[in-house]
C-alpha cells in the first residue's frame, strides 16, 4: 500500500512539471487557424519574417488579442515601408544621421510624400489611419484595443498591405 501511494505521488509530480510543457507552443510560433485579417497567399514566397509577422497578425486577431494585433500590424507597414525604400536603392532617405530607420510616424509621412513612385489613393488615406491604432497599442498605458478598432480599419490595412508589397517587388 505504501508502495502504491509513492508510485501515485511520484506520477502526481511528473504530470505537474511535464504538463505546462505539453501546452507551450514550438519555439518558431504556430500557424492560427484562420486568415480572418490577411490571406497568407498574399505574403507567401516573400520573406521569412514577413509571413511570421501575417501569422501573428491573424493570429492574435484570432485570439481577441487586439493591442497585440494592432502592435503586429503596424509592424508590417513599418517593414514593408522600408522593404519599399530599399527596393528602389533609396533607403537612406528613411534614416537619420546615425542610419538608423526613422520612426513610423516619419516613415508615413515619408512614404505618402515620395515621388519615386505613384502610392494609391486608398494607401495615401489609410497609411495616417493605421498609425494611429498601432500607436496607441503599442505606447499608450490607459488604451487597450477592441476588436471593433480592428474591424474600422481593416480595409484600409489591407489595400495599403498590398500596394506595398508590390511597391516592394516581393511580388
Amino acid at each position: 500500500m505504501v508502495n502504491l501511494a509513492r508510485e501515485a505521488l511520484t506520477l502526481a509530480k511528473k504530470i505537474q512539471t511535464d504538463a505546462p510543457q505539453r501546452f507551450v507552443p514550438p519555439s518558431d510560433g504556430t500557424f492560427p487557424r484562420s486568415q480572418m485579417i490577411l490571406p497568407s497567399t498574399m505574403f507567401s514566397k516573400t520573406r521569412g519574417y514577413i509571413e511570421k509577422v501575417v501569422n501573428q497578425i491573424n493570429g492574435s486577431y484570432e485570439n481577441g488579442w487586439y493591442d497585440a494585433c494592432a502592435v503586429m500590424m503596424r509592424r508590417l507597414i513599418e517593414t514593408l515601408i522600408i522593404e519599399v525604400y530599399e527596393h528602389h536603392g533609396i533607403s537612406q532617405k528613411i534614416k537619420n544621421k546615425s542610419g538608423d530607420f526613422i520612426s513610423f510616424s516619419d516613415l508615413i509621412s515619408s512614404i505618402l510624400s515620395e515621388a519615386s513612385w505613384n502610392l494609391g489613393r486608398n494607401a495615401k488615406r489609410g497609411l495616417p489611419k493605421l498609425k494611429d491604432i498601432g500607436h496607441q497599442s503599442a505606447h499608450s498605458r490607459r488604451f487597450n484595443a477592441h476588436r471593433e478598432d480592428i474591424e474600422k480599419i481593416l480595409s484600409e490595412f489591407r489595400s495599403v498591405a498590398q500596394e506595398l508589397v508590390y511597391l516592394s517587388g516581393l511580388k
